[in-house]
């Protein structure tokens, strides 16, 4: 039996929020590797700079989630370019590390809009095209904070919980007109934003990798093979799932 076609996501075309950097960069380099036009949405132009490598096989689209009025839109102008979307990784996100003393209720809006609201938008949009072809793949980057308790990230954890909720509704809506929606929960993963927050400080980093039996950090390419697997025919009877891929962490001690 040969098994390379049901990886294969040749002639597929996929959108992936937040592609250009970090975790997304991964997502992106495997969906690119594994034979998908990947189309990119993020908000600085300047991060199509790295999509060059991978030739016309990624394309870079600037616009903020947020602006879910033009949701409708921005897809319809990727359909209409690119083709049919089979896939939709909504990655994009931003983070507001404060106590909750300190975090506002805009503050809390804020991460709300683009994890959970913009999220939504995007997946409102491609999931009508998807059930006319009965075939396609919706997939969030949840977290660990979708499972655990982490300090001074509310809105956060708030958000990534709530992808759970999602992630089973619409597994449970869809799944029947061969939508399959699925979420990754990555746990700590080697990237710039994390190096940004614990170089210099070792009592921190070491706490991390006490707690992960595999006693090392993810990288950005480990997220991008799950999402690779879970998108393609490989995983055609996985749906409403939560993988976490995070060296065990959540089950360390």
């Amino acid at each position: 039996m040969e098994l390379a076609p049901y990886y294969s996501l040749q002639g597929q075309t996929a959108i992936v929020t937040g592609g250009a950097t970090g975790i997304g960069l991964g997502v992106t380099e495997c969906l690119v590797a594994a034979g998908a036009k990947v189309v990119v949405i993020g908000t600085s132009a300047k991060n199509a700079q790295v999509l060059q490598k991978f030739g016309n096989n990624a394309v870079y689209y600037t616009f903020n989630i947020t602006e879910t009025e033009k949701t409708p839109d921005v897809v319809g102008e990727i359909q209409k370019r690119e083709g049919p979307i089979d896939i939709l990784v909504n990655n994009a996100g931003n983070h507001c590390k404060k106590p909750i003393e300190e975090m506002t209720v805009d503050d809390f809006c804020s991460v709300l809009n683009v994890h959970l609201v913009g999220a939504f938008a995007l997946t409102k949009a491609v999931i009508p095209a998807m059930k006319a072809r009965q075939k396609g793949s919706v997939l969030f980057m949840a977290s660990m904070t979708s499972f655990i308790g982490q300090t001074n990230v509310t809105g956060y954890s708030a958000a990534k919980a709530g992808y759970l909720g999602m992630v089973h509704t619409l597994a449970s809506e869809c799944g029947a007109e061969g939508v399959r929606v699925n979420a990754i929960a990555p746990g700590w993963i080697d990237t710039p934003m994390f190096r940004k927050a614990t170089d210099g400080d070792a009592p921190r980093m070491e706490k991390i990798l006490g707690r992960i039996p595999m006693k090392r950090l993810g990288n950005p390419m480990d997220i991008g093979m799950a999402a690779l697997f879970l998108c393609s025919d490989a995983a055609r009877y996985i749906n409403g799932v939560c993988l976490p891929v995070d060296g065990g962490g959540l089950i360390g001690f």
